[in-house]
């Protein structure tokens, strides 16, 4: 008698396993789909997903801002904001309703508590709206698609350039306040805190040999094509490598390791720049090999990143001295 209430029982048992082996291939066949190359981008975020290069109006004058818009899985829209000072910020949630997006960004190095509001909406081939800071200044932006700047080939070194002449400040301009700039014993020096130094002359790709020193606590910074900020900086070496510390395009590259050599102490960099694509050699180390910088470091001195640009010296934060400076072209 047992084995008659048995069998209808393990049949019972294996048409369920069946019944749960096809919900569960067809709840694994409905959840496979997380290759971001092949998703289904929603019709409303399209035109916004990107890189944005940002131009703010603030007291009448115009400052470079950068925006990047992402998906984060099915339909969250997710980013990157950059001010016209500080560091990249991570955006958690950028709002989408009828056309228009929003998002709120925490304080960095802005006076006071709260967020800074951002608002925007696509308008032909550009992005428009308005930033409202924490102390409820309201600044109206606009935004255009950031350039690729993807180079085919090699590329060909040109004739080596003396940025600096071991004389005097000829090819230089100061800017941001009062110049502490001078040239003692065929070194540029910049004394203290104050002026910003950029280079007349303007490049596109190029290599750069940078030979510098700075005393302890230091902090500086080499501004390639005047957007992208290579940190200068007294990191100890028992620091985790990081994008704000020596040797990291700021906010956005963190090196493999710190190649510092200390302050008081003449350091190197070889920084060779082609598109967007960056190399950086420190003290004889790669630190950084051909990554790609998205967008602008806070401090640039415009968004304008498919033009060239010049090279700058980060004067505003502490003292730093440069013996050498040469700049090779690459064609």
């Amino acid at each position: 008698m047992k084995k008659y209430i048995l069998y209808p029982s393990m049949l019972a048992i294996v048409a369920s396993s069946f019944a749960a082996c096809n919900t569960a291939t067809k709840d694994a066949a409905k959840d496979e789909v997380h290759n971001p190359a092949s998703q289904s981008i929603p019709e409303e975020s399209k035109p916004l997903i990107g890189r944005w290069d940002l131009t703010v109006i603030k007291d009448g004058k115009e400052t470079p801002a950068w925006l990047e818009i992402k998906l984060s899985g099915f339909n969250t829209l997710v980013g990157y904001f950059v001010s016209d000072a500080g560091s990249a910020r991570p955006i958690s949630h950028i709002k989408l309703n009828e056309g228009k997006f929003s998002f709120e960004i925490p304080l960095q190095w802005e006076d006071g508590t709260g967020v800074i509001a951002v608002e925007g909406a696509l308008e032909g081939q550009e992005i428009k709206g308005k930033l409202t800071s924490n102390k409820g200044n309201v600044f109206e932006w606009t935004g255009v698609k950031a350039p690729y700047l993807v180079r085919q080939g090699a590329g060909t070194l040109g004739k080596p350039i003396d940025l600096f002449n071991g004389k005097d400040l000829a090819g230089w301009t100061t800017f941001g306040g009062e110049s502490h700039w001078v040239v003692k014993d065929g070194i540029l020096i910049n004394e203290k805190a104050g002026a910003n130094l950029v280079s007349d002359q303007s490049f596109e790709d190029f290599k750069l040999e940078a030979e510098f020193r700075y005393a302890e606590g230091g902090n500086s910074g080499l501004y390639l094509r005047g957007r992208y900020e290579v940190q200068i900086e007294d990191s100890p070496l028992d620091r985790h490598p990081g994008s704000l510390y020596f040797g990291g395009v700021y906010g956005f590259l963190a090196p493999s390791e710190i190649a510092t050599l200390g302050p008081n102490q003449w350091n190197k960099f070889e920084i060779t720049l082609r598109g967007r694509m960056v190399t950086i050699v420190a003290n004889g180390k790669t630190v950084i090999n051909n990554q790609e910088i998205p967008g602008i470091t806070g401090g640039a001195l415009n968004s304008k990143e498919g033009e060239p640009g010049p090279i700058y010296i980060q004067g505003d934060h502490t003292g730093v001295e440069f013996r050498k400076l040469v700049i090779t072209p690459i064609k």
